[in-house]
């Protein structure tokens, strides 16, 4: 791990290390669903990854393992990684419980060449994962070292423009640069499972454009699949979205302006 970044990484490990019991009792992680059988996974991921049975997977910044169990389920041999020791923990409770064989690891995702030693048929990361990471040359490079030959890597994440935005304002205010190179620190009161929640929260994080993520993966010798970009969210990650037929979320129509998503493969050839 660079020592450059150790600090920030410091800070972001003991803000999300105290949201894990908050996220772990929310409605918005209804782990109780869970239990009894209900996906963590949206029909994005689901639909784009095809058939995962059988396969070796690693899962990048698992937070408490929810999505990396629900790729168990559906057969894949996983493997999740995060910062958060709280996170690992519930992970490994939540895995027991479901008599499931995922393997978690409490690691730094730039500690992953150090701490997970195998490679893998795919390398998954999903909504809200790029922007703790401050250094996407290093990331591109360990997610390729860490694929088989012929593996894929899938990646689904909130647009690179939504993170324009400065959401502890109402309205969100466009504060941001695109191109954002150095570290933003956020602190606020509460999650955002829950507004009022008893935590302050510390963030640091760090905004990356389309073109640097599909650069840091090209370089480290991947192929682009495809590149998606969609206008509808799962989430409901902005204030007045509407609700659509299938249970997805958009801005209202006056603000339609800018894709909320984007989904990328890159396969190693």
């Amino acid at each position: 791990m660079n020592k450059k970044y150790a600090s920030y990484f410091e800070v972001n490990k003991e803000t999300w290390d105290k949201k894990v019991a908050i996220h772990a009792k929310s409605e918005f992680y209804n782990v109780d669903g869970f239990m009894k059988g209900k996906t963590s996974l949206n029909k994005y991921e689901l639909e784009e990854l095809g058939d995962i049975n059988g396969k070796s997977l690693l899962h990048l910044q698992c937070h408490f393992g929810q999505d990396t169990l629900s790729l168990a389920r559906l057969g894949a041999k996983c493997t999740g990684i995060d910062l958060s020791s709280e996170g690992i923990k519930q992970a490994k409770l939540l895995n027991n419980k479901l008599g499931l064989e995922a393997i978690f690891i409490e690691s730094n995702l730039y500690d992953v060449p150090k701490n997970v030693k195998e490679q893998f048929d795919i390398v998954f990361a999903s909504y809200g994962v790029i922007g703790w990471l401050p250094d996407l040359k290093t990331w591109g490079e360990i997610i390729a070292s860490k694929l088989k030959k012929g593996g894929f890597f899938y990646l689904i994440e909130f647009h690179p423009i939504v993170w324009m935005f400065d959401f502890l304002q109402t309205p969100p205010k466009l504060t941001y640069p695109y191109l954002q190179s150095e570290a933003i620190y956020e602190e606020y009161k509460g999650t955002y499972t829950n507004n009022d929640a008893d935590i302050v929260s510390k963030e640091y994080g760090w905004n990356h454009g389309l073109g640097e993520v599909v650069s840091a993966l090209t370089s480290a010798g991947l192929q682009i699949e495809f590149l998606h970009e969609f206008e509808k969210s799962p989430y409901n990650s902005f204030p007045e979205m509407e609700k659509t037929e299938d249970g997805m979320f958009v801005l209202k129509e006056n603000q339609r302006m800018f894709p909320l998503l984007y989904s990328m493969r890159a396969t190693k050839k």
